[in-house]
């Protein structure tokens, strides 16, 4: 199917290899167009981390779900602005 966002829930502490990992899968694949977000246990450093990597905003434990729709509903709205 075509995608538009992969959300990834980590919890096992590798987020610093799997975020980075399917960022590159998704650029192989020619989908740079695809938001990654997810969240999960992952210190406030690395989030910071992996933002610089490209990867979307990341959420920890006890986000709302409400609070996830919202940021990708931004996000697709800013998407759109740049093409227009």
């Amino acid at each position: 199917e075509d995608v538009d966002v992969v959300g990834l829930s980590i919890l096992s502490g590798a987020h610093m290899t799997l975020f980075p990992r399917v960022r590159a899968l998704l650029a192989e694949a020619g989908r740079d167009d695809i938001l990654l977000t997810g969240g999960g246990i992952i210190p406030r450093e690395d989030m910071d981390a992996l933002k610089e990597q490209g990867i979307g905003e990341l959420f920890g434990p006890g986000t709302p779900t409400s609070a996830l729709a919202e940021y990708i509903q931004r996000w697709f709205a800013a998407r759109e602005q740049q093409d227009a």
